[in-house]
């Protein structure tokens, strides 16, 4: 087993893609562009709130606007976040599990920091959460992951990266970190599989069946 767990957030610990489909909803429409549906939000989550809002606008929206409407939504989606959102069912015991088996855990994230923290704090108190910052290149490149491991004191060996996406598959690679790949978030276990991701749990309870005793 391994001793420390750092996870992602969205789409692995926490179902957010309502309250993210809403904001994004909420700061496009009132700049005059159409509404975007469910599944073109979550297919554009993943690599932070600048590539979510260009996902989710059309092509040719002025560099200058463009921030505009990027700040604002990181604005309204802060005091938003937690309308809809809510842990996946089986989350909480596992959490508990580790905690019982005496396991380090982090979550990394690239949603805005303040957003991070204040969903962890709700959600998840007691875990120390990090988000996208200035300073630290977000994920897929490895910084986000070895300042979680620093600020948690633990070493790279015996940790894991857990994670719902492809940016997580190479967030795992470039931080030459094992993955556990989970099929229940924003992602199938078809893309998850076509990305390199060997240890895929359908299930949280998975989770902890990782690595697989080869006797």
């Amino acid at each position: 087993m391994y001793t420390t767990y750092l996870f992602d957030l969205d789409g692995t610990l926490l179902d957010t893609a309502q309250d993210l489909a809403d904001a994004v909803n909420h700061i496009v429409t009132k700049y005059g562009y159409p509404a975007c549906s469910y599944q073109q939000v979550v297919d554009a989550t993943g690599n932070g709130a600048r590539e979510l809002i260009h996902g989710c606008l059309p092509a040719g929206v002025a560099a200058e606007e463009f921030d505009r409407i990027l700040e604002e939504y990181k604005v309204y989606y802060e005091a938003h976040s937690c309308i809809k959102t809510a842990p996946y069912e089986g989350i909480m015991p596992l959490l508990e599990k580790l905690k019982e088996k005496g396991c380090k855990v982090g979550i990394v994230s690239n949603k805005p920091h303040g957003a991070v923290v204040e969903l962890a704090a709700k959600f998840f108190p007691g875990i120390p959460a990090f988000g996208e910052r200035t300073g630290i290149p977000r994920k897929p490149a490895p910084d986000m992951v070895y300042a979680a491991l620093t600020e948690l004191g633990a070493e790279k060996e015996g940790a894991v990266y857990v994670g719902d996406s492809e940016v997580d598959v190479a967030t795992a690679k470039n931080a030459a970190m094992p993955l556990i790949a989970v099929s229940w978030g924003f992602r199938s276990r078809e893309l998850l599989e076509s990305c390199g991701a060997v240890q895929i749990a359908d299930t949280v309870e998975e989770v902890l069946h990782f690595p697989v005793d080869k006797g």
